[in-house]
């Protein structure tokens, strides 16, 4: 056991100082063979040689290594760099598409505006006040639609209502900061017409299907014997209790005489697109006290 103790014990102490001695045995071999490559440089030409002929693979082996690296890190750079700048592209592409469809919008609103205050001029002998359409039926059609004024603005219930070139209903129900408006292509709404080129009467009768259809409503009561033909205007007659006197309602067509051979009855196409309203015109003042001011 002591022999084999012993032999460890050595082993050990010759392990821990060979490094010791290869690096000083290293280094003086180094300045041999840089003392003979200096002072004799024949002697070691073919060792020069024949480590050229394993260095100079290896050097050219880094060497492709080393620029195959630095072609992908250039590569990857540039992908890097091209991701960045197409992100950057797609934001302002983003920010250029919401500027058109603001400007789109700031023109279209202004469109409407525009409409709106013809329509004003062309109604001058009514104080009218602006509106904008809140909410509407599931349909898709504004047949009965709410409008964000209300009492609190002046609103009453059987005010007229106007868009576009002409009528487009009454407010039927009032709250504090909006209203309910049912417009002329309602099944439930009847208004007294008068054709304005001979002033002969008719009744105006909203029909939704059919204006979703073909894009028209009922006209009936057409005297016999008026003389009238497609396109002429209708207007809101005289004799209509809560409809002011001449707002136009839409253009006459297909007209024939009915089944009872007394009176006529018509198609009329609105002067309003009840597909497309956003604001709307409220004449301020019902029909009674603007006749009954007239008449002061």
């Amino acid at each position: 056991m002591s022999r084999r103790r012993r032999r460890r014990r050595t082993e050990k102490k010759a392990i821990s100082i060979l490094p010791k001695h290869v690096l000083f045995l290293l280094g003086f071999l180094s300045i041999v063979i840089m003392f003979v490559s200096y002072r004799f440089p024949s002697i070691l030409a073919p060792v020069r040689d024949a480590l050229g002929m394993v260095v100079v693979p290896m050097q050219k082996g880094i060497n492709y290594v080393g620029r195959s690296i630095a072609e992908r890190i250039s590569v990857l750079e540039d992908i890097e760099s091209l991701q960045a700048e197409n992100k950057e592209l797609k934001e302002q592409l983003e920010q250029l598409q919401y500027q058109t469809q603001m400007m789109m919008l700031d023109r279209y609103e202004l469109g409407g505006l525009r409409e709106l205050y013809e329509l004003d001029q062309k109604y001058t002998e009514y104080p009218k006040v602006a509106a904008r359409i809140i909410a509407r039926e599931s349909n898709g059609w504004y047949s009965v639609f709410t409008i964000d004024k209300g009492y609190e603005d002046g609103i009453a219930k059987d005010m007229n209502v106007m868009a576009g070139n002409g009528l487009v209903g009454i407010v039927t129900d009032v709250r504090k900061n909006s209203a309910t408006v049912r417009s002329v292509i309602d099944d439930n709404s009847k208004v007294s017409g008068m054709f304005l080129k001979t002033s002969d009467t008719c009744i105006v009768s909203g029909d939704l299907s059919s204006v979703m259809s073909d894009g028209l409503i009922k006209v009936s009561m057409i005297p016999l014997n008026a003389d009238v033909k497609d396109g002429d205007e209708v207007i809101t007659s005289h004799i209509s209790d809560k409809f002011q006197q001449g707002i136009l309602i839409g253009y006459i067509k297909d007209i024939e005489v009915d089944s009872s051979n007394m009176t006529k009855t018509a198609y009329l196409t609105p002067a309003v697109d009840f597909e497309h309203l956003e604001e709307v015109l409220i004449i301020t003042q019902l029909k009674e006290s603007y006749e009954l001011g007239n008449q002061d």
